[in-house]
């Protein structure tokens, strides 16, 4: 199937009922254990980008696949790329790509970030007071440098659309999920990111920083992967040839946009339009950072 050059900003479908929808992605329900994610092109409260919700659904899926095979026992919610029986032929086209079926679990109400290198908030948060989410840091550390002593735990709450998260402190976190996870879901972020920088590292990306989000499997009491995972929604990507400490970094996600809005007094505006050139460059950044990570021509992932 060629690339479609429509803007997917919302979805609907006849044959599911829609059960929540939020930053990105739209949940319809397929049956009490089995939910479809739908990932449209939104991005932040901005106009959409071409394809990027296809590109969300197949990077996350490569590492959906990868992950449990770099780390032992991993749990994921995926299922399957393949769309529901009950979905009607007619409706394939605008899902093909853009949509996975998921386990549903219940879902701890917490991002579990995780940074390997000081930028963005992190970054304004130690030059004003030698902390990182209020935890001391070494001094003298340079911006975009690596932390010294490995990645850094740094939990946020999990916001609604619309709604900015709230960085929180570890014992926060686990106030939030409860004792008896709060360690397994730290631990289980550290080595997602460490595994992922790696695997990155030799394709020529630099891995910042990283969201994961997790899930219960109330049967099992597994702690479980969920939603997106190491996408450029989700992660601080940069071109490991063009990296140099002490400023700012090239990076592969939203960054390009959000510099735009900076330079043009825009940040935190609703409704803004987006030239089609900064549409199309946020566009190849994205492509350019799934080519690299799955070894797949962008082309060739989205024939059907």
């Amino acid at each position: 199937m060629a690339e479609a050059g429509a803007i997917v900003t919302e979805t609907f479908l006849e044959a599911l009922p829609k059960i929540a929808t939020g930053k990105v992605r739209d949940l319809y329900e397929v049956d009490s254990k089995t939910l479809l994610f739908v990932a449209s092109d939104r991005i932040s409260a901005y106009d959409g980008i071409p394809s990027k919700g296809r590109l969300l659904t197949l990077l996350s899926a490569h590492w959906f696949n990868l992950l449990p095979t770099l780390i032992p026992n991993l749990r994921t919610h995926f299922l399957t790329l393949s769309l529901p029986s009950s979905v009607p032929q007619f409706e394939h086209a605008k899902l093909q790509n853009r949509s996975m079926q998921v386990r549903r679990l219940k879902i701890f109400p917490i991002e579990a970030i995780v940074r390997g290198y000081i930028t963005g908030s992190a970054w304004k948060e130690y030059q004003r007071s030698g902390t990182v989410h209020k935890m001391p840091i070494v001094a003298g550390l340079k911006e975009s440098e690596a932390f010294p002593q490995g990645a850094l735990y740094t939990p946020s709450t999990k916001a609604e659309a619309g709604q900015n998260d709230e960085n929180i402190s570890i014992a926060e976190a686990a106030e939030i999920v409860g004792p008896k996870y709060a360690q397994k879901i730290e631990d289980l972020a550290i080595k997602l990111y460490t595994v992922a920088r790696d695997y990155a590292a030799e394709r020529g990306i630099i891995i910042a920083d990283s969201k994961f989000e997790f899930g219960l499997d109330e049967e099992t009491e597994e702690v479980v992967l969920v939603d997106e995972v190491l996408t450029p929604d989700s992660s601080r990507f940069w071109p490991a040839d063009k990296y140099e400490i002490g400023r700012e970094q090239m990076s592969y996600d939203k960054q390009f946009l959000r510099d735009w809005l900076t330079s043009e007094g825009l940040k935190g505006n609703q409704g803004v339009k987006m030239p089609q050139e900064i549409v199309n460059k946020t566009a190849e950044k994205y492509r350019e950072a799934f080519e690299k990570l799955t070894g797949q021509k962008w082309a060739d992932a989205i024939k059907v």
